[in-house]
């Protein structure tokens, strides 16, 4: 179940700093619910990888092609421009195929199914083209691949491939994504501000849902209590 969100977000949303705590803690329980990959079947790691191509290899680029097109200052602009132009000038949908197909793990119509229904949830929320929102969604999720590209190196080598070209480069080159998404979002808030009781986090829950259905399809996550503990 989603998390309810914080109501200084939607009743303040000026403040970018509660903004950002929130999102580093969805970025921390979505971490906190990965599967141990010695316990996965090869199977099971497959799945992960070939979810996981699934909705980034087509749909990234149209992610921020919609943040592109919803923003309205040239500071923010100009970072998204610059983010898609890496994502175009480094063909990064090929280097993730080719991840992919290195660990033996190319989408079945099985798992684009998988994903379909969480995926489409995303897709109508960023057409609605909100600046603001669009950027907190979009550096939320900078942030999770950049944390997340360990784990799925762990799972690719563990299916025996030794292709990590895609996981190198999000691993670095997301940190500065995620930290150029802010400082867009920063003058976003100033310029194009959203309408009072918008829900700045509603995008955030999306995504948070679709990559629990790309992790978890077909895996237990782990229980609550769990999460706590660890």
């Amino acid at each position: 179940m989603a998390s309810a969100t914080p109501a200084f977000i939607t009743s303040n949303p000026m403040q970018l700093q509660p903004i950002q705590q929130h999102i580093e803690s969805a970025i921390d329980e979505l971490m906190g619910t990965l599967p141990d990959p010695a316990t996965l079947s090869a199977q099971q790691r497959r799945g992960i990888i070939a979810r996981y191509s699934a909705v980034l290899e087509g749909n990234f680029i149209y992610w921020m092609t919609a943040t592109l097109l919803s923003v309205k200052s040239d500071e923010s602009r100009s970072i998204v421009i610059e983010n898609l132009r890496e994502e175009v000038r480094d063909c990064h949908p090929g280097m993730l195929r080719r991840f992919a197909l290195a660990a033996e793990a190319a989408p079945t119509d099985h798992d684009f199914k998988a994903v379909y229904e969480m995926l489409t949830s995303v897709r109508l929320f960023l057409g609605r083209l909100g600046g603001v929102q669009n950027l907190v969604t979009m550096g939320f999720f900078e942030g999770f691949i950049q944390r997340f590209m360990a784990y799925l190196a762990d799972l690719a080598h563990r299916q025996g491939s030794i292709d990590m070209e895609y996981t190198d480069v999000h691993g670095i080159c997301d940190i500065t994504h995620t930290q150029e998404l802010f400082r867009a979002l920063t003058a976003e808030m100033v310029l194009n501000p959203p309408q009072p009781g918008t829900d700045l986090l509603e995008g955030v829950e999306l995504l948070r849902s679709l990559m629990q259905s790309v992790i978890h399809f077909d895996v237990a996550p782990r229980t609550a209590a769990r999460i706590v503990a660890n």
